[in-house]
C-alpha cells in the first residue's frame, strides 16, 4: 500500500508486542510508542494522548478505556479474537476496530496437519520414551495417512487449507459445512456429506469453525458413538467445541484412538482431563504461533491504521464504519432484524447454500443499504466465518464460500413502511424469510409462503411445518407440558381451512430431543425445528 508521509501530529501506542514488519510500517507515517505491560488505570492515564491503539489479547481495552481516549480514530487487534476489546463502545465513539483474521491461516493449518501426523505415528509417545532411555518400537507402530479419510468440519479460511494441504498428501477429503457452495468444495477437492456421514467415515476429524451457542459441544457423546473406533481428532479451533471430559473419557475407552488438542476451554491452562492419557497430544494454542504469522498479523493491522489515517476503508475492520446520526437512527433497528432475519435463515435452511437474494421494500430504499446487507450476512454467515462480518468484507466472506448476494429494491411496500425479505437457494430447495420494524423493534413476518408476525426477543422457537386439523395444537401443548416446558405464546399461520399450515410457538427453554421426536411422530406434522433467537 502506499504511505503517507510522516506526521509528527500522529501517535500509535503499542500495548502488547507486535512483531518488527508492522512497527517500521506504523513508523513511517507516527510516532510510535511500545509500553507493553500496562495496567488498566496506567493505559486509562495516558491513552488520551494517542490516535490508535494495537493490542494482541494480553491488553483489555474496556469501555473507560475508549472513554479517556479522546483522540482515538483505530484500535487494532494483530490477531483474530475481539474478546478483549469493548466492541459497542468503541462503535458508540466512532472508532474503527480492525483485527488480522487471516495472517494465522497458514500457521494454523500447518499446526493442524503437523498434529494430524504426530498422532498417526506416536511421534511424542516415542520422543518422550527415548529420551527416558527406552528403546521401543513395536509400541509405537504408526499408520499412514496416505488413501485414508480426512473429515473437515468447517470449511472456511483454515479449513479449506488443511484441505489443500491434505489432498497433497494423498488423504480423501470430506467436509461438513452448509454455508460452502457444492462449488466451492468441488474447487478444493472436497466432498460435502452430513456430520453423521463425515463421523462414520473418517479416520482423521478435525474442527475449524468459531466457537458459538450452534458449535459449542458440537462432537459430544452422541457424536463420539458414530465414529470409528480407530478414528483420531484433532481440533485447532476453538476450546469448547468439544468436550475434554468426554473426549478424554472416550480415548481412556478406546472408543477412539487418540486426539490432539492445541486450544482449551479455560486458557491459559495447566490442568485438563486430557492430560493424562498418554494417546492424547496436547499444545499451548501455538496454531499461530510462528515468525510468520505473527509478522503477517503486524503488517495486517499496521497497513489497515494507515489506510484509516488516509481516509480508506479498512480491509478487516470488525465493526460497521461510522455513520451520521440522523442514517444510523433509522437504519440502526432494520440492521437489528436484518440480522434476526439471517440468524432465522441460518437454523431453518437445508442443503448446501449457493446464493441468498435480499430484496429491500419502502423507506429503506432511499438509504445506502450496505449495512443491512453486512447484517444479514452477518446474522447468516457469522456463526460459522472466522471473519466478523460487516460493510467492509460482506461481499468477500461470501464469495469465498461461493455464495452468490444478489439485491433487489423497490420503492413501493403494500403492506409496511419497510421490508427486508431473504431468500435464500441450497440444494434442498429455497428458503424465505421476511422482517420489518414496529414499534422500533424487529419483527419476523413471513416465513416461505406463509405470514406471521412473532418478536424475535431472544429466547427459543418451535417452527412446525403440519396439516391443519383439530386437535393437533392441543396435542403438542402436552408433549410440553409434560417435559415442564412452558409456552408463551403460539401463533399459527395457514394457507387454507385444512391445509398446510406453519405453528411457531415461543418457548421458555430449549425443546429436547426426545420431546422434538415425540412432536415429529405425531400425524400430519412434517417438520419440526427449534432455533434460538
Amino acid at each position: 500500500m502506499q504511505l503517507r508521509t510522516k506526521d509528527a501530529a500522529l501517535k500509535v501506542l503499542v500495548a502488547d508486542p507486535i512483531a518488527d514488519e508492522g512497527l517500521d510500517i506504523l513508523r513511517g507515517i507516527a510516532e510510535v510508542d511500545v509500553r507493553p505491560g500496562l495496567k488498566l488505570d496506567e493505559l486509562i492515564t495516558i491513552i488520551g494522548d494517542y490516535d490508535a491503539l494495537i493490542v494482541r489479547s494480553q491488553t483489555q481495552v474496556t469501555a473507560d478505556v475508549i472513554a479517556a481516549g479522546k483522540k482515538l480514530q483505530v484500535i487494532g487487534r494483530a490477531g483474530v479474537g475481539i474478546d478483549n476489546i469493548d466492541l459497542n463502545a468503541a462503535t458508540r465513539r466512532g472508532i474503527v476496530v480492525v483485527n488480522a483474521p487471516t495472517g494465522n491461516t497458514v500457521s494454523a493449518a500447518e499446526h493442524t496437519i503437523a498434529l494430524m501426523l504426530a498422532l498417526a505415528r506416536h511421534i511424542p509417545q516415542a520422543n518422550a520414551a527415548l529420551k527416558n532411555g527406552v528403546w521401543q518400537r513395536n509400541k509405537f507402530m504408526g499408520t499412514e495417512v496416505k488413501n485414508k479419510t480426512l473429515g473437515v468440519i468447517g470449511l472456511g479460511n483454515v479449513g479449506a487449507e488443511v484441505a489443500r494441504r491434505a489432498r497433497g498428501l494423498e488423504m480423501r477429503v470430506i467436509g461438513q459445512d452448509p454455508f460452502v457452495s457444492v462449488e466451492r468444495a468441488a474447487s478444493l477437492q472436497v466432498k460435502l456429506v452430513p456430520l453423521k456421514q463425515l463421523l462414520k467415515e473418517s479416520d482423521f476429524i478435525t474442527l475449524h469453525l468459531p466457537l458459538t451457542q450452534q458449535t459449542r459441544g458440537i462432537i459430544g457423546t452422541k457424536e463420539l458413538a458414530l465414529v470409528k473406533p480407530t478414528v483420531r481428532i484433532i481440533n485447532c479451533a476453538r476450546g469448547g467445541l468439544i468436550d475434554e471430559e468426554i473426549l478424554a473419557r472416550a480415548v481412556a475407552e478406546q472408543k477412539i484412538a487418540g486426539a490432539a488438542v492445541d486450544v482449551f476451554a479455560e486458557e491459559p491452562t495447566t490442568e485438563s482431563a486430557l492430560f493424562s492419557e498418554d494417546e492424547v497430544i496436547v499444545t499451548p494454542h501455538l496454531g499461530a504461533s510462528t515468525t510468520e504469522a505473527q509478522a503477517m498479523a503486524a503488517r495486517d493491522v499496521a497497513e489497515q491504521v494507515i489506510a484509516l489515517f488516509n481516509g480508506e476503508p479498512a480491509q478487516y475492520a470488525v465493526n460497521l464504519p461510522f455513520a451520521s446520526a440522523e442514517t444510523m437512527m433509522v437504519l440502526s433497528p432494520y440492521m437489528e432484524a436484518a440480522s434476526k432475519g439471517g440468524n432465522l435463515m441460518h437454523q431453518l435452511i437445508e442443503g448446501q447454500m449457493s446464493r441468498i437474494r435480499i430484496k429491500y421494500e419502502g423507506e429503506i430504499t432511499n438509504y445506502d443499504t450496505n449495512a443491512l446487507k453486512a447484517s444479514v450476512l452477518e446474522g447468516l454467515l457469522g456463526g460459522v466465518s472466522e471473519e466478523r462480518v460487516n460493510m467492509v468484507n460482506a461481499n468477500l466472506v461470501a464469495a469465498r464460500r461461493g455464495i452468490t448476494v444478489v439485491e433487489e429494491k423497490e420503492s413501493l411496500c403494500r403492506n409496511y413502511a419497510s421490508l427486508i425479505t431473504l431468500e435464500a437457494t441450497t440444494s434442498s430447495g429455497v428458503t424465505t424469510v421476511a422482517v420489518t420494524v414496529m414499534r422500533d423493534e424487529p419483527h419476523i413476518v413471513r416465513v416461505d409462503n406463509y405470514w406471521t408476525d412473532i418478536v424475535p426477543y431472544g429466547g427459543y422457537f418451535l417452527f412446525s411445518d403440519h396439516l391443519d386439523r383439530p386437535g393437533l395444537l392441543g396435542a403438542v401443548g402436552r408433549i410440553t407440558g409434560d417435559a415442564d416446558i412452558n409456552i408463551s405464546y403460539m401463533y399459527v399461520s395457514r394457507l387454507k381451512q385444512r391445509g398446510q399450515a406453519l405453528m411457531i410457538i415461543a418457548l421458555d427453554e430449549p425443546l429436547p430431543e426426545e420431546q422434538r421426536q415425540q412432536m415429529l411422530a405425531l400425524p400430519d406434522i412434517h417438520t419440526v425445528k427449534v432455533v434460538r433467537l
